[in-house]
C-alpha cells in the first residue's frame, strides 16, 4: 500500500497573495512580502535540493519574482498554492492543507494596553492562584521576557500578551512558577478563549535569570478543535496509522493522530528519518518544522533563517534516497513570515508545493485544500474536504 509523508516548512513563503493588501504588520499590508525571495536576495543563499523539486519554480509563479541562479528543471511535481481562510496564522494554513478551510473569522485582540477583557485577566489570574497577571498587551515573545522576566520572578504572576494572530500566551519559569502549573492554567483557560474563537492558548516556558532568559522546547499549544473532519480523520478512519512529527498534534487538536513525536526541528527531522524507514504500509506522517518560524521569521533574522533553510535542504538530500516505490512526499508550507518585512508578525503569502514521486510536472496554481485531496487520492481513502487531486 502506498505511504504518505507531508512536511510544513513552517513560514516558507513564495509571495504573491492576491489578498495580502487586507492584512498589515504595523499598519503596513503586506502586498510584496516574499518570504524566500527575500532570504534570497539579501543572503545569496542556493538551495539545490529544493530547486530541484521547483521551489524556484514555485515562486516564480507565485509572485512573478525569478531567484538569481535558480535554473534546475523541477524532477517533482511542483506548485504554488493560495489559501481561502481569513488567516495568516498556523492553525489556518495547516487546517486548510489538512483539508478544511476555516469557517469563521477568528477573534483577535486590540492592539491597546490592557489588550485582554477584564474577566479573562481573572480567570488566568485565578488559574494561576495570583493576584494578577503581567503583560496584557502585544509583543514579542522574546523582548516581552526581557522587560517582565525579573518582575515576574518577584511577583510569582503569569506574563500574558498576543500578536496579530488570534492567540493568548502565557509565559512563566520552569523552575520559579513550575511547567506543569502552567500548563494546567493554560488548560484550564484554554475553552473559555476557544467560545472567543481565538485559535490558540500557547504556554511559553521559559529559564534562566535576568540578562539572560531562554525559552525552552517544551512549549505547549492548545488548539481550538477544527470543526469537521480533516486529512488526518479521514486516514485514521479508513484503518491508517497516522503519525504527527512537531506541532502537529497540538496545531489539529489531536484529531486524527496515534502517535506524536516534539522536539527541536533537528531531532524532529530524525523523527522523520525513522518514519520513512519504519511507516507502516498506507500510513500518513504529518509533520511540521517551525524554528524556520518562531526562531528566525518572527525575530527578522534573514541570515539565521537562510542557515536553517540550508540545514532543512542539506537533510532533506540525505532523505530522498531513503523514500520506497510508491510513496509521496509532499513539501509546503502555512504562511509566510518575511524576514526583511516590517513588524514581526506573519506575512500573507502563497505557499510552495512540491511532489516527490509522482511524475514529474508542473500542476500551476492550486487551492491549500488541494494538498489535502492529493495525499488522500494518493493513498487511496475518502476524502471530505473542498480540495481536488491534482495527480
Amino acid at each position: 500500500m502506498a505511504r504518505a509523508f507531508l512536511v510544513v516548512m513552517d513560514s516558507v513563503g513564495i509571495g504573491g497573495a492576491p489578498d495580502a493588501d487586507a492584512f498589515f504588520n504595523d499598519g503596513v499590508p503586506d502586498t510584496g512580502a516574499n518570504t524566500l525571495a527575500h532570504i534570497v536576495d539579501k543572503t545569496g543563499i542556493y538551495l539545490p535540493t529544493l530547486d530541484a523539486l521547483g521551489l524556484g519554480e514555485a515562486c516564480r509563479l507565485a509572485s512573478g519574482l525569478a531567484l538569481p541562479g535558480w535554473t534546475k528543471e523541477p524532477k517533482a511535481v511542483w506548485a504554488a498554492a493560495t489559501e481561502v481562510s481569513r488567516g495568516k496564522d498556523t492553525p489556518s494554513g495547516h487546517w486548510e492543507l489538512a483539508g478544511l478551510p476555516v469557517p469563521w473569522e477568528w477573534h483577535y485582540f486590540p492592539k491597546v494596553n490592557p489588550a485582554f477583557p477584564k474577566d479573562i485577566s481573572q480567570a488566568v489570574a485565578e488559574a494561576a492562584g495570583t493576584d494578577g497577571i503581567l503583560g496584557n498587551c502585544h509583543a514579542s515573545g522574546t523582548e516581552i521576557l526581557t522587560a517582565l522576566g525579573q518582575e515576574h520572578l518577584r511577583t510569582g504572576w503569569p506574563i500574558c500578551y498576543t500578536s496579530a494572530d488570534s492567540v493568548f500566551q502565557i509565559a512563566a519559569h520552569e523552575e520559579h512558577f513550575g511547567l506543569q502549573r502552567l500548563l494546567s492554567v493554560c488548560e484550564t483557560v484554554a475553552p473559555r478563549l476557544h467560545d472567543m474563537r481565538v485559535g490558540r492558548v500557547i504556554a511559553r516556558p521559559f529559564v534562566g535569570q535576568p540578562g539572560a532568559f531562554k525559552r525552552t522546547v517544551n512549549r505547549r499549544d492548545y488548539a481550538l478543535s477544527p470543526p469537521g473532519a480533516i486529512l488526518p480523520n479521514w486516514a485514521q478512519d479508513a484503518g491508517r496509522h497516522v503519525l504527527g512529527i512537531g506541532k502537529i498534534h497540538d496545531i489539529l487538536a489531536g484529531q486524527g493522530i496515534d502517535k506524536t513525536e516534539k522536539g527541536e526541528d533537528i531531532r524532529l527531522f530524525d523523527a522523520l528519518l525513522r518514519a520513512v524507514d519504519n511507516l507502516p504500509e498506507g500510513g500518513l506522517c504529518f509533520a511540521n518544522f517551525v524554528e524556520f518560524d518562531s526562531l528566525y521569521g518572527h525575530r527578522r533574522d534573514a541570515q539565521g533563517y537562510a542557515d536553517h533553510l540550508a540545514w532543512f535542504d542539506q537533510s532533506l538530500a540525505a532523505l530522498l534516497p531513503k523514500l520506497h516505490d510508491g510513496d509521496l512526499l509532499c513539501i509546503t508550507a502555512d504562511h509566510g513570515n518575511d524576514p526583511t518585512w516590517v513588524g514581526t508578525d506573519h506575512t500573507r503569502e502563497r505557499v510552495p508545493v512540491l511532489m516527490v514521486g509522482p511524475e514529474p510536472r508542473a500542476a500551476g496554481h492550486i487551492a491549500f485544500a488541494d494538498v489535502a485531496a492529493t495525499v488522500a487520492a494518493h493513498l487511496g481513502i475518502p476524502a471530505s474536504g473542498p480540495g481536488r487531486s491534482i495527480l
